[in-house]
C-alpha cells in the first residue's frame, strides 16, 4: 500500500479512513486529530498549566509528548501504585521519558506514602480498582491544587472511552453517561478541569505513534487490571471494529450528537456552602474526614 499524501510506502494502513500513510503523513494526521478534539471541545488555552497524568504507559507518554511539541506547558503526574514489578518499571519509563525530552515529572509513591493500592485492598476487602481510582483522584487533586495546574489531561483513547461508553449504556448507568464528555468543568477548589486530548485515536493508532517516535513505554497491563470488564467490552468492539471499520468512532461521536443532552452533566454548585475542609489532610469534602482519609484510616484499624 502507498502513503495517500505521497505515494511512499504506507507504514501502517487505517481501515476506517480507508487510506494508508508513511511515518511523516501519518505523525502529521495524529496531530492533526488531536488538535481537532482540543478545538472541537475548546479543552485547552495557551495560558493553561497542564497536569498531564501518566502511567508510563503508551497513552499518557504519547498524550505529554504531544502536548510538549505543541507549545503547551506541562508537567507529568505519576503515582506508583506500590504494585511490585509492574509499579517499578512504569515508573522507570516515566522518568527517562521525562529526563530524554527535559520534562518536569512529579512522583508520587504510594509504598512512601504508607498506602500501597495491594495492601489498602485487603485491608479494605475492596476491589483494587475502586481502591486505585480513589487514591489517584486524591492525589491527582492535591497536585494540581499545590502545582498551580488550571488542567488535568489524561490519556483515554477512543477504545478506552467507546467502551465506557458502551458499558454505562448495558447498565444505563445515568450518572456516569452524564460524565461521558471529553472535558469536565472543575468543581470547588480542588477538582481541576479534566480533558481527553485522545479521544479521536483508536488505540491501534496510540501504539503506533509511539513506535514510530520512539517512544518508549511499558506494554503490560495492570495486573490487577485482569478479567475487568472495560477489557470485555474492548474485545466485542474490536469484533464489531474489524468486520465494520468505523464502528467505534461512530458509537462514541453519535452520543454526542444524538443523546448525550438526554443526561447532562450536574455540578455540586447548589452544594458549594456545605463543602468544608478535611481535618486530617485539609481537601475539600461534605464531611470532617475525607473519603481518602476514611480509606486509609482502615490501614490503622
Amino acid at each position: 500500500m502507498k502513503c495517500i499524501k505521497c505515494e511512499e510506502n504506507a507504514v501502517i494502513s487505517l481501515s476506517r479512513h480507508n487510506a494508508g500513510f508513511c511515518k511523516e503523513h501519518f505523525t502529521e494526521y495524529f496531530h492533526r486529530q488531536v488538535e481537532a478534539a482540543i478545538k472541537e471541545y475548546a479543552m485547552l488555552k495557551t495560558s493553561d498549566r497542564i497536569m498531564v497524568c501518566v502511567s508510563g504507559g503508551k497513552d499518557s507518554l504519547v498524550l505529554w509528548h504531544i502536548l510538549n511539541l505543541m507549545g503547551y506547558k506541562t508537567a507529568g503526574m505519576y503515582v506508583s501504585l506500590g504494585i511490585g514489578e509492574y509499579s517499578l518499571k512504569s515508573k522507570a519509563k516515566v522518568v527517562a521519558f521525562a529526563e530524554k525530552h527535559g520534562l518536569e515529572a512529579i512522583i508520587i509513591d504510594l509504598d512512601e506514602e504508607g498506602c500501597p493500592i495491594p495492601l489498602l485492598a485487603a485491608r479494605t476487602r475492596r476491589n483494587a480498582c475502586s481502591v486505585c481510582g480513589q487514591v489517584k483522584r486524591h492525589y491527582f487533586n492535591k497536585v494540581a491544587l499545590d502545582g498551580g495546574f488550571t488542567v488535568a489531561a489524561t490519556g483515554h483513547n477512543l477504545d478506552d472511552e467507546a467502551a465506557r461508553l458502551f458499558g454505562n449504556v448495558l447498565r444505563w448507568d445515568t450518572k456516569h453517561l452524564a460524565k461521558m464528555s471529553p472535558v469536565l468543568p472543575e468543581e470547588g477548589e480542588t477538582i481541576k478541569r479534566k480533558v481527553k486530548p485522545l479521544i479521536r485515536l483508536p488505540e491501534r493508532e496510540v501504539a503506533a505513534y509511539a513506535f514510530l517516535n520512539g517512544i518508549d513505554y511499558i506494554p503490560d497491563e495492570c495486573p490487577k487490571s485482569r478479567g475487568a470488564s472495560s477489557l470485555k467490552y474492548k474485545e466485542v468492539l474490536n469484533e464489531l471494529e474489524a468486520s465494520s471499520p468505523g464502528t467505534k468512532h461512530f458509537f462514541y461521536g453519535e452520543f454526542f450528537r444524538a443523546a448525550a443532552d438526554k443526561f447532562p452533566y450536574v455540578t455540586n454548585e447548589e452544594d458549594k456552602d456545605n463543602l468544608k475542609k478535611c481535618i486530617k489532610c485539609g481537601a475539600e469534602s461534605y464531611l470532617d474526614v475525607c473519603s481518602f482519609c476514611r480509606l486509609t484510616e482502615k490501614l490503622n484499624g
